[in-house]
C-alpha cells in the first residue's frame, strides 16, 4: 500500500507519518520510484507502536527513538535488557539523593544496582512527598513495595522463552504499555474501596 493507504489503515495522517519517517521511528518502505514508496503490515505494526509509545506510554520522540533501538537491537542479555528499557525512559533532571529510596528498598529485602534509574526516580518521588508534607500511614509503602514485587514476579515468569524477540516485546511493551492500566486500575479499586467503606450508592 501507498502511505496514503497507510494513513487510512492506521489513522495516522500523512504529515505525521513522514514526520516519523524523518525522524528515524518509521523504517522506510519500498521504493518504486524517486517520489514513492510501497508499505506492507511491518509498518501498520510499527506504526501502531509508536502511536502507543506516545500516548499510553507518554514518552517522548527521543525517548521512543531510544526504545525502538532497544527493540530492533536488543542484545543477548535479558537482565540488561530492562535497565536499558528504564535508561531510555528515565528524564535526564530525574537524579536527586537516593538515601531515602535506599532505605526503602532495603526494608523491603530488595537487591537492586545502586545505579538503576529508577532509584533515582523513587527518590524523585518521595522528595515529593516530603515537600507536599504528605507522610504515608506507617507501613504503607512496605505493603505496596511487597505487593508490586509479587506482581513483577509473576510478570518476570511469563516471559516468553520461544524467541528473543518475543521476549524482547514483552519485555519492553510490558514494561512500558503496563503501566497506565495499572494505574488506571489502582484507581477505580479506590473508588470501589470508598464506596464500600463509606457507602456511597452504587450506580446501575
Amino acid at each position: 500500500m501507498r502511505i496514503s493507504g497507510l494513513s487510512r489503515v492506521t489513522g495516522v495522517p500523512v504529515a505525521t507519518i513522514k514526520y516519523y519517517l524523518r525522524e528515524g521511528l518509521l523504517f522506510p518502505g519500498r521504493l518504486t520510484s524517486s517520489t514513492q514508496a510501497l508499505y506492507d503490515e511491518a509498518h501498520t505494526a510499527r506504526l501502531r507502536l509508536i502511536r502507543a509509545l506516545l500516548g499510553p506510554a507518554g514518552l517522548s520522540i527521543t525517548q521512543v527513538r531510544d526504545v525502538l533501538r532497544i527493540i530492533d537491537d536488543p542484545g543477548p542479555d535479558m537482565f540488561d535488557l530492562l535497565g536499558r528499557v528504564q535508561c531510555a525512559t528515565m528524564l535526564p533532571s530525574q537524579r536527586p539523593d537516593t538515601a531515602a529510596a535506599e532505605e526503602l528498598i532495603g526494608r523491603a529485602g530488595w537487591h537492586i544496582e545502586p545505579d538503576s534509574p529508577e532509584m533515582h526516580r523513587l527518590a524523585a518521588a518521595l522528595d515529593g512527598l516530603a515537600a507536599a508534607g504528605f507522610v504515608p500511614p506507617e507501613g504503607m509503602l512496605e505493603r505496596y513495595a511487597a505487593g508490586l514485587h509479587q506482581l513483577a514476579s509473576a510478570e518476570i515468569a511469563h516471559i516468553p522463552t520461544e524467541s528473543a524477540e518475543a521476549a524482547v516485546r514483552y519485555t519492553v511493551l510490558g514494561t512500558l504499555l503496563i503501566e497506565p492500566v495499572l494505574l488506571a486500575l489502582r484507581r477505580l479499586a479506590q473508588q470501589d474501596a470508598a464506596r464500600r467503606r463509606f457507602g456511597a450508592p452504587t450506580t446501575g
